[in-house]
């Protein structure tokens, strides 16, 4: 049998993609394959947008239990934990979709799958950060963006394509073509769980936890300190609205190109839409956010913030474009949509460095510099839920046409705060 030497085995190249990687194929699998999926079998936008935006909340919510995992087990044995509990709850998904009350059930088990996952982040940072030395840090930081966007391709492409492959045939219904498809995303987290089993760093303690009551006092005092910044609310101002129109956009825009051409939609198939909206425009945007970061390492955050906004919002017109030529006598060519989808993708993942950066070197430093930009990322997506909540119920009742005019409008708060952003801090570039 081949054995790793140990150097090699727990070498940083190896478990931080790996465990990467693990970080984004449960977000992927609960925001997007899910939707796709109850989009395949018959559900409105309204119903999909309504049900699984609402399980987005656990990422937000996860520095509320973060402090006390170090009380009990080490973050090693928590993500081992969790990956093979995701496993489990993937298997449950695909037993509940033979069953009539499947939506139902398959809610529940995304939501717990949303807090294992949540969970599993909060460990896997906590290894990175008190593992790996600050040089180190740096050197691989690239790897856990490369990681996570492979891990979403992994879910919205190969899991999506595998159940509509399986559909293209007379074998499977819907039903047991995403059974197998959950069953795969299953398995494959089985087999994460036993890599990082060996691979995986133990992670020590960022500080020693006395009791319950200890922790609470820190984190009370981590919030008391955030509220006390300089600017506080104008920044908080800005992160709650610079995203202002995504939240209407992330996860309607992926059912409109599954909507039937009668429904006003693009029609594509699954496998069309795994190569489109899973393959390629992911690849896409993680290009973009590498470009983004040198742009404003080139130029600084306050010269460039303007026009990352316009980069972030102006591409929303592809939508209406699409949405307004797309009709069910002149159906739109495959590569007019993935050009138009990718330059959508590229544009926001350009622009969405700067609202990454602006917490970072405006909001984050100070005390305590990583606990403040955790509670600026779960304010972020928090915001943002409402809007995606109600995304599919504005584009059942208005239509898709009207509905991405509608985002567009939407970016006019993001344009006005990335003029009106404080800046306390002054900048190095």
């Amino acid at each position: 049998m081949l054995r790793l030497p140990p150097q090699l085995l727990k070498h940083p190249l190896g478990w931080v993609s790996s465990s990467y990687f693990a970080e984004g194929i449960p977000f992927a699998l609960v925001i997007w394959v899910a939707g796709t999926m109850f989009k395949d079998m018959g559900h409105s936008d309204g119903q999909i947008t309504l049900a699984t935006a609402s399980v987005g909340i656990a990422w937000s919510l996860k520095p509320l239990w973060a402090a006390f995992l170090d009380m009990f087990r080490s973050k090693r044995f928590f993500v081992l934990l969790m990956e093979v509990l995701m496993a489990a709850l993937c298997a449950g998904v695909a037993l509940a979709l033979p069953f009539d009350n499947y939506f139902q059930i398959t809610i529940a088990v995304l939501w717990m799958m949303a807090f294992a996952s949540a969970t599993q982040d909060i460990c896997v940072d906590g290894i990175y950060i008190t593992t790996l030395e600050k040089s180190d840090q740096a050197k691989y930081i690239g790897l856990q963006g490369v990681g996570w966007n492979v891990g979403r391709i992994f879910s919205t492409a190969v899991v999506v394509w595998i159940a509509g492959s399986l559909k293209e045939g007379d074998a499977h219904t819907a039903a047991s073509a995403w059974s197998i498809a959950w069953f795969f995303g299953g398995a494959t987290f089985i087999a994460l769980a036993a890599w990082h089993r060996l691979a995986l760093p133990t992670g020590s303690p960022a500080t020693k936890v006395e009791s319950p009551s200890a922790v609470l006092r820190g984190f009370l005092d981590t919030w008391a300190a955030f509220f006390k910044k300089e600017h506080i609310w104008g920044m908080l101002l800005f992160v709650f609205l610079f995203r202002s129109a995504e939240g209407l956009l992330l996860l309607e825009a992926p059912l409109f190109m599954q909507s039937s051409l009668e429904e006003g939609g693009l029609g594509l198939s699954l496998m069309q839409k795994s190569m489109i909206d899973g393959t390629v425009s992911t690849i896409v945007s993680l290009a973009g956010g590498m470009i983004g970061g040198a742009f404003i390492s080139r130029f600084g955050l306050k010269r460039s913030l303007f026009f990352m906004a316009l980069c972030l919002n102006v591409p929303n017109l592809c939508y209406v474009y699409l949405s307004w030529m797309v009709t069910p006598e002149a159906p739109l060519s495959l590569t007019t949509i993935a050009t138009l989808v990718t330059i959508e993708k590229f544009g926001y993942s350009f622009g969405f460095v700067a609202n990454m950066l602006y917490m970072m070197q405006q909001i984050s430093p100070g005390r305590y510099h990583m606990t403040h930009y955790a509670y600026c990322t779960a304010l972020m997506n928090l915001v943002l839920v409402p809007t995606q909540m109600i995304s599919g119920h504005l584009a059942d009742m208005m239509g898709y046409r009207y509905f991405f005019i509608l985002v567009c409008v939407a970016t006019i708060p993001s344009l006005f705060v990335a003029l009106k952003a404080p800046f306390p801090r002054t900048e190095s570039a």
